[in-house]
């Protein structure tokens, strides 16, 4: 039991200093960190980006049938 613990010991240490862990975690808190935001700014401002995109495919057709009606 006691060689159980003293295994368990070492392992929770080893653990414990191994700072890949760490590395990795601030990696993924930063770019939580980006893409939060970013993914908050999409949601607000959804209904506002559709509109714009909808403008800009609709001047986009509007271009390729004067295009078209021009051949």
């Amino acid at each position: 039991m006691r060689a159980m613990t003293q295994r368990i010991g070492r392992g929770i240490r080893h653990f414990w200093k191994n700072e890949q862990g760490a590395v990795g975690l601030e990696k993924l808190l930063i770019l939580a960190l980006i893409v939060l935001p970013l993914l908050a700014v999409l949601i607000f401002f959804a209904e506002d980006i559709k509109e714009w995109m909808t403008g800009k495919w609709d001047d986009v057709k509007d271009e390729a049938d004067t295009l078209e009606q021009l051949n």
